[in-house]
């Protein structure tokens, strides 16, 4: 069964964020857009360069009133010392969810349970808490975190636009489509 338009499950963690350890929990991410992030471990080799990208755009995910969530099974501890000992971990300000028990792992589908860890999953999950967008990448290939806002764009105008969706390649102020029996077989 899918997870597109289901409600995101309970959970409960600790989160680092801004130098401090804070509780969160599914209901901190209602009445907002928000990204859950789903990477297999600190201390790797994919992971920071995708944690990293996100740190670069995160910004422009504010602008669109978008809270990014990295989860990982990692313990907050070790996400707060990934974050004093690289770099480009400093860069991020967003909150980094541990998952150490797998709960909200699990809750995502995007558990390996014969690892441990999660899987490359990202959620892009609307202001009421349903699941907008869902996607699984093998563990080798990296995210791109302009491709995400990309999309996050979409599912937000689509949203706002009832009767419009976007096509492929859609950015920004491009042109949408409302589906009709009209434009059956002239695409």
């Amino acid at each position: 069964m899918s997870l597109i338009n289901s409600a995101i499950k309970p959970f409960s963690t600790t989160a680092f964020h801004d130098g401090e350890f804070v509780e969160l929990n599914e209901k901190s991410l209602s009445g907002k857009w928000s990204v859950v992030f789903f990477y297999p471990a600190d201390f790797t080799f994919v992971c920071p360069t995708e944690l990293g990208d996100l740190a670069d755009n995160y910004e422009e995910f504010k602008k669109l009133g978008v809270e990014i969530y990295s989860v990982s099974t990692d313990t907050h501890f070790t996400h707060k010392a990934w974050h004093d000992s690289s770099d480009t971990i400093r860069k991020i300000s967003y909150p980094m969810l541990g998952d150490p028990t797998g709960a909200i792992s699990r809750n995502f589908e995007v558990m390996i349970e014969s690892a441990g860890l999660a899987e490359r999953g990202t959620f892009v999950i609307d202001p009421e808490g349903l699941i907008q967008i869902v996607e699984i990448t093998a563990g080798g290939i990296g995210r791109d975190a302009s491709e995400l806002l990309r999309k996050v764009k979409a599912a937000q105008y689509v949203a706002a636009h009832p009767g419009e969706v976007c096509p492929a390649k859609w950015k920004e102020g491009e042109a949408t489509l409302a589906p009709s029996l009209d434009l059956v077989g002239k695409i």
